[in-house]
């Protein structure tokens, strides 16, 4: 196999300061664990950490147990506790006044605890939600991490209108002890989400959207919004409170929203950059450096990946940035929990191996090589005249 090199990458020497920047981690199960569908996650804690010292060191922070790390597709209930606390120790045991745990660490709460099917519309769902996030959110503060609120299911299934959101996420911004992270996913991310915030119109959603952010400005650090509508974004991020900020979780068109419009841009909370982040992190100290045309060069050289990698169905990408992790060393095995590395067909893994391979982002040729060799064997693929020449 004839790779290229290596893109030009470099870790940060100082602290990162134009842009807040969290790259979504994936967890690495055991080799030899029951990771099947249905099955309790069994996770690799040594490679799962690790992973994140790597992010870690190339200056961005962790938005953990998200739906990057299988929340809602595998990741439990008591793994994701386990996750949140274990990763929150590392955090600690490297913050510093500049750069504070959750600097370092943000990490979900949500509801997936409780069986959406075990809840109706009406006060005793909309309290059982409540009690969901709770539990969840005080696993979070004990930790030291910056809480990220995640939608709900189950909000989704017993919610009647507008109202009820607002009566949610109000009671949990008047209880929280520190200002969090709004996170709105789409139903390309997750189909059950339908009609979040109480309506099919994104407008209309939005609408609700910015009433409650107006209502807690005091209390909300930012927003993340995975809608990949770049307009809709812009639209919405010049409309924010002052302070405000707009993580964006758009990773089709990123590059853009990060650099700007001259007026505004995007901080980022991005489960691409978990699978970039060499490139993100060099693109960010450009510029810090006062060279936005480098650093859009770069975004934009990672552009077809990410679109690769979050190609339809969307709620898969997970497996693409697994087996880039895997590729590069990362985890010992191209597994993950709840079977989810069946998730994409092989011809897309090839292709996803070309792209990294052309972006500079397989940070070492010869054991991507050697890996990837033995995952086509393994698919029954004796060489590469079968899927097409270069490889």
């Amino acid at each position: 196999m004839l790779l290229g090199e290596t893109g030009p990458w470099t870790k940060p020497e100082a602290l990162i300061t134009s842009r807040k920047v969290y790259a979504a981690a994936h967890v690495a199960p055991k080799v030899l664990g029951s990771n099947t569908p249905g099955s309790p996650a069994d996770i690799d804690w040594d490679a799962t950490l690790a992973f994140r010292h790597e992010l870690w060191s190339w200056g961005v922070g962790i938005a953990d147990a998200m739906d990057t790390a299988q929340r809602g597709m595998g990741l439990d209930w008591p793994a994701t506790q386990e996750l949140i606390r274990r990763s929150a120790a590392e955090a600690a045991g490297i913050a510093t006044a500049e750069r504070t745990l959750r600097d370092l660490l943000a990490c979900g709460a949500g509801t997936d605890q409780l069986d959406p099917a075990t809840v109706e519309p009406g006060a005793a769902g909309l309290d059982a939600v409540l009690a969901a996030y709770r539990e969840q959110i005080a696993v979070v503060q004990e930790s030291g991490a910056k809480v990220i609120l995640m939608a709900s299911r189950a909000l989704a299934r017993v919610a009647t209108g507008p109202a009820d959101y607002l009566h949610v996420y109000s009671t949990l911004l008047a209880e929280v002890r520190e200002p969090v992270v709004l996170h709105w996913l789409g139903t390309m991310f997750d189909p059950a989400l339908a009609g979040y915030w109480g309506s099919e119109d994104v407008d209309a959603a939005t609408a609700t959207f910015q009433e409650l952010i107006s209502a807690h400005a005091d209390k909300v650090d930012g927003v993340k919004v995975s809608l990949l509508d770049a307009a809709h974004e812009v639209r919405l991020r010049a409309a924010l409170p002052a302070g405000v900020r707009l993580y964006t979780g758009d990773d089709f068109n990123y590059p853009e929203l990060i650099d700007g419009d001259g007026e505004h841009h995007s901080d980022a909370l991005l489960g691409i950059f978990a699978a970039i982040a060499p490139a993100a992190s060099t693109a960010m100290q450009a510029y810090d450096a006062g060279d936005p045309v480098r650093a859009r060069a770069i975004l934009d050289s990672t552009r077809e990946l990410g679109l690769h990698i979050f190609e339809a169905p969307t709620y898969y990408y997970k497996t693409g940035i697994a087996f880039l992790a895997w590729l590069n060393g990362f985890q010992p095995g191209f597994a993950m929990v709840g079977g989810l590395h069946s998730g994409r067909s092989v011809a897309h893994l090839v292709q996803l191996f070309r792209l990294a391979d052309a972006a500079g982002l397989l940070l070492e040729p010869a054991v991507a090589a050697d890996r990837m060799r033995t995952f086509l064997a393994g698919a029954g693929i004796a060489g590469p005249s079968e899927i097409g020449a270069g490889l």
